[in-house]
């Protein structure tokens, strides 16, 4: 696994809206990701998840979710 790479498990996605929130091990605060950002297919709620976290629009965000 890369270095630069985050793991945590998948909080909440909502397809519909295109959107979710993925909580970084070790961390409190949940990150902000767009479906878009997310590599492959068959996300869902508590799945593990590597990721880059990246400073978006004023927050940080999640992005290249691999499961």
């Amino acid at each position: 696994m890369d270095t630069d790479r985050s793991v945590g498990f998948v909080q909440s996605f909502d397809r519909g809206a295109g959107y979710g929130f993925v909580l970084a091990i070790g961390s409190e605060e949940p990150v902000y990701f767009r479906a878009e950002d997310v590599e492959g297919e068959g996300l869902s709620e508590g799945q593990q998840v590597s990721f880059v976290l990246v400073l978006g629009e004023g927050r940080f965000e999640a992005r290249e979710l691999r499961p």
